[in-house]
């Protein structure tokens, strides 16, 4: 009885915040970036089905708010689209914790148009200059296009899209657009892009895929998505739409990696749900829903069509 009593009461006091949770059970929230959300609840879903004493509940937020959660401990596991920062290491460590860093996945930036729009090819030096401002009306790109002033359309200013735009697409400067809108998710950037001929959304391209396409390729089909080209002009033949494909090759220029950022000392059930997005199951999971899995043995065909 004795050696028991030692025990429980180590445990207690490893556990002062209270926490019950284990590597697959209990009842835990996590943050993530709003753009994650579609592939977060299928995650979600198939995790809880195998450990149906677990209890996953995401909570949907910009960027930088899942970051401010894990580093004020309110939540344990942030799926984001980067890695800590030096300043983050060393606000963890200087408290004596290991934070940790998964790469899960590779997610395509997907640039939408309406489908009045023929427009559909566009290069990365341009998509530059439209963020900067310097291109303003759609005739720049194409003295044929009369649907005037582009209109960009981000999911939320505080997102990992806007960031990734601002960091990797225009090298750290200041989105300068005049006609920009930020909306509070990524649904309402398809559904302004729907409505809207002159607009141009940015989105993660895992919200595209149509639900009745296991081959990922149809994208969803209210919407255009434009084809970018890393070349000074954009051509059919050397513009690429994010497919997986694309992404795994470098054809698709415009690609983010999607990290599990962790701050749980007790490997509970954030470290689970984590470790299962990171495993075989979780990994088909993301190539099914048309991102690229970090992990997985993936082969790319080339297939000639004849009509």
């Amino acid at each position: 009885m004795l050696g028991i009593s030692a025990i429980v009461a180590c445990s207690s006091g490893q556990r002062k915040n209270g926490r019950t949770d284990t590597y697959s059970s209990g009842a835990v929230q996590i943050a993530s970036d709003e753009s994650f959300s579609p592939i977060i609840d299928q995650e979600k879903q198939v995790f809880e089905s195998i450990y149906n004493q677990a209890t996953v509940t995401p909570i949907y937020t910009d960027e930088i708010s899942a970051l401010k959660m894990l580093m004020d401990d309110s939540v344990q596991l942030a799926i984001t689209s980067r890695r800590f920062s030096d300043e983050e290491m060393k606000f963890f460590t200087s408290r004596e914790l290991e934070p940790k860093q998964i790469a899960l996945a590779y997610d395509g930036l997907a640039l939408l148009i309406n489908r009045s729009n023929n427009d559909s090819c566009i290069t990365v030096d341009n998509i530059r200059k439209i963020l900067l401002g310097e291109i303003t009306d759609w005739k720049q790109l194409n003295p044929a296009n009369k649907l005037g002033d582009i209109q960009v359309v981000f999911d939320n200013k505080n997102s990992s899209t806007v960031r990734y735009a601002s960091d990797s697409i225009l090298g750290g400067k200041d989105i300068k657009s005049p006609n920009i809108t930020a909306t509070n998710k990524t649904a309402d950037v398809i559904d302004i892009v729907e409505k809207t001929p002159n607009a141009i959304g940015i989105i993660g391209s895992n919200w595209l895929n149509d639900q009745g396409d296991t081959t990922n390729l149809t994208f969803n089909r209210h919407i255009r998505v434009m084809a970018v080209s890393k070349m000074p002009t954009a051509t059919v033949s050397n513009s690429w739409k994010p497919y997986q494909g694309y992404l795994y090759n470098g054809n698709y220029p415009l690609v983010r990696t999607i990290w599990a950022l962790l701050n749980d000392p007790y490997n509970g059930l954030p470290w689970g749900f984590a470790q299962f997005i990171a495993s075989p199951k979780g990994q088909l999971i993301l190539f099914k829903a048309g991102l690229l899995p970090v992990q997985g043995n993936i082969t790319i065909r080339d297939v000639n069509v004849n009509n």
